[in-house]
């Protein structure tokens, strides 16, 4: 067991959530963390930072760390939206002031411990109703999107004949496929006859024709991706960084809706 390093104070307690799972996974995995970046493409000091609270972890590290230590994607990425979102909010307000109080407190109106009773009994009520309250609404995420996930699989068995889309993972019995985009546009979109899908969500190792149609759609964007080998890469996944930050989306190098979209009806340049 890894001898981890105390997080910082003013972390949000749902970024400190986050990393201390992420800890527990790399932990269980037993992987040293150059042998973590050679399996996630993400460097080793990038490790050292997200695990040390210095830096949020990308969606796509956080999903590649959930495999590879054999836990559910599905709600740790649930947690990372969280943390995404208490992050851009900075630090925790008066984390400072708790952690280094001053030596001298100024000089106060004496009060008597009947008169601070009430204020006191009052801040702790509205402390403990804010917790609770922070608590319920973590798990409620957290089952929502496990109900969700058990609803899409139950969909999936009760239609024969339903075609699973969710992309493979990168393994080591994975045979090089080499695709050939056929390019054509329909209804204003571009499509480059491999799949026509406008909603799967594509992130760092999976691969499949649905990784081969972006790249083909990448790459006549004026965006090389690499090989069009159907494999998504590192190459892959800062050509998908580059088309994000060039058309303003959410820069997170996965491909979700938005991302398709813009992908099916960018212009060329």
């Amino acid at each position: 067991m890894s001898r981890w390093k105390e997080l910082p104070a003013a972390l949000h307690p749902h970024v400190h959530q986050l990393i201390v799972r992420l800890r527990k996974l790399k932990d269980r995995s037993e992987l040293s963390t150059r042998q973590l970046a050679a399996k996630t493409g993400y460097s080793a000091r990038s490790w050292q930072r997200y695990l040390n609270g210095g830096a949020l972890p990308p969606r796509a590290a956080v999903e590649a760390v959930a495999r590879i230590g054999g836990d559910d994607p599905t709600r740790l990425l649930v947690l990372h939206e969280i943390a995404a979102e208490r992050w851009a909010e900075g630090p925790v307000a008066g984390s400072e002031a708790l952690d280094n109080p001053p030596e001298t407190a100024p000089e106060t109106p004496a009060h008597s411990p009947a008169e601070r009773q009430p204020y006191g009994r009052y801040s702790h009520v509205v402390f403990t109703a804010g917790a609770v309250a922070l608590v319920l609404s973590v798990s409620a995420a957290l089952l929502l999107a496990v109900r969700l996930a058990e609803a899409r699989a139950q969909l999936a068995k009760g239609r024969p004949g339903t075609i699973v889309t969710a992309p493979a993972t990168v393994s080591e019995s994975l045979v090089p496929v080499a695709y050939t985009c056929r390019l054509e546009q329909s209804d204003g979109r571009w499509y480059a006859g491999l799949s026509r899908t406008t909603d799967t969500i594509l992130a760092y190792t999976h691969v499949g024709p649905e990784v081969a149609e972006a790249q083909c759609l990448l790459r006549r964007a004026g965006i090389t991706p690499g090989d069009i080998d159907g494999v998504f890469g590192p190459k892959t996944q800062r050509a998908v960084v580059r088309i994000q930050t060039r058309d303003g989306l959410v820069v997170d190098g996965v491909i979700g809706p938005h991302t398709w979209k813009a992908l099916r009806e960018a212009a060329p340049k």
